[in-house]
């Protein structure tokens, strides 16, 4: 020291000025540091009771960053545009964050319940109704309207033919053949019901001589005449038409351009001709050939709409000898006329082709009281009193089969026409 004056303190020298503001504030904070320092280490060792009043640091800490929040609050927020980094703290501490009261609100989901008014009433959401079960109904009931007009039209066609009528004469002049009739009555019903078909109709008349096979064919003439207007059925007997098979040619022609004209005419007219061919076993092998080629499945539509009824007598001793043997036998009739329609089937297609694609029909023979009501019918009709005596007296002039089953006309009814003219 000079002149008896105390030399400046460095603290006194910083403060005139010669020490710069940074430098002052690291000498700020390393005081701190020391203090802290001395406090802690106090605070460490036992029985110094005066310590614990003493405030933590860490309180130290809390309290001064309350100080800094609140003078930030006074001031505007235009002035802090970074207000969210004083959220935290700006020194490491061991106690958890202060809660932040700036946080975002978590948006709360809609409720779906619907609310009403309690003034209100309350009603239910109002169904949509879906569009693919109105087309279902509408298609449902397209279908149903089509088969309603098929059936229509089934029935109309076979009002047409009025098979109904057919079916009546046939019981009344028809005797001893039901299963022939109920037979040819479900083929016509079944072929007549629509007049689209994949091939023509074909119906084999086949028995003995005198048992109703030609008589049936008049039959259904006669009706399919009455019913369809126009000539759309023929009867061709062989024996007249062709007498002589040196003309063979001669009548093949004869017989294609008949069946020709009469299916380009019926088809026109939307009808199914008949025709109705008897003697078919005089017929010669060139006619035959001429009548199985309109018979064949691919041919033109107005071919394949008809019906082809042939009558033979071939095939008559298998019928007389399958019914005399039978007759006795426990077997059913709807088994023996089975198993005599295949027989006939097989032994008529090996006669010719003609056959193969035909539904065979056979006709049995005739036992006594079918022979009876022949005459009846026939006597009533030329106008003879039908006296029961008389007629089993007539009657018994014929020859029969004698069986244990009952008597079978050898000749049928073809005699009773004779018979009945000579009274």
């Amino acid at each position: 020291m000079e002149g008896g004056q105390p030399s400046p303190r460095p603290a006194q020298v910083l403060s005139g000025g010669m020490v710069s503001s940074p430098v002052r504030a690291v000498i700020r904070l390393r005081r701190k540091f020391r203090i802290l320092r001395k406090s802690r280490m106090r605070s460490n060792l036992p029985g110094e009771s005066s310590l614990a009043l003493t405030p933590s640091p860490s309180r130290l800490l809390q309290r001064q960053i309350s100080l800094d929040r609140a003078k930030l609050s006074s001031t505007p927020v235009s002035h802090l545009p970074h207000r969210m980094n004083f959220e935290k703290p700006q020194y490491f501490t061991f106690e958890a964050p202060v809660e932040s009261s700036f946080r975002r609100k978590k948006k709360r989901r809609k409720s779906r319940v619907v609310l009403y008014p309690e003034s209100s009433r309350k009603y239910l959401p109002t169904e949509q109704k879906s569009k693919a079960k109105r087309c279902l109904l509408l298609l449902v009931a397209i279908v149903f309207i089509q088969i309603l007009n098929a059936i229509e039209n089934l029935d109309d066609n076979l009002q047409k033919y009025d098979l109904d009528g057919l079916e009546k004469a046939l019981q009344r002049g028809v005797f001893g053949q039901k299963a022939a009739m109920d037979s040819i009555m479900e083929l016509l019903r079944d072929y007549l019901a629509t007049h689209i078909h994949s091939q023509p109709l074909v119906i084999s008349f086949n028995g003995p001589s005198g048992v109703g096979k030609s008589h049936v064919g008049r039959l259904l003439a006669k009706h399919f005449r009455s019913v369809m207007e126009g000539d759309f059925v023929l009867q061709y007997y062989v024996m007249h038409h062709c007498p002589d098979h040196q003309e063979g040619l001669v009548c093949q022609q004869d017989l294609s351009e008949r069946i020709t004209d009469m299916v380009t005419r019926a088809e026109v007219e939307e009808k199914i001709p008949v025709f109705i061919l008897d003697e078919v076993e005089f017929m010669s092998p060139g006619l035959l050939d001429t009548l199985h080629s309109f018979l064949q499945p691919r041919q033109s539509n107005e071919f394949l709409n008809a019906i082809y009824v042939l009558i033979s007598s071939i095939g008559s001793s298998e019928v007389t000898r399958f019914v005399l043997h039978t007759v006795s036998s426990k077997l059913t009739p709807q088994h023996c006329r089975e198993e005599l329609s295949q027989s006939l089937h097989t032994l008529l297609a090996n006669t010719h082709p003609l056959w193969e694609t035909a539904e065979v029909v056979p006709f049995v023979l005739l036992q006594k009281w079918d022979i009876m009501n022949c005459f009846l019918d026939e006597m009533v009709g030329e106008g003879f009193y039908p006296d029961q005596s008389h007629i089993e007296s007539l009657a018994g002039q014929l020859s029969y089969y004698n069986t244990t089953g009952g008597e079978f006309a050898v000749t049928g009814c073809k005699q009773v026409v004779a018979k009945v003219n000579l009274l």
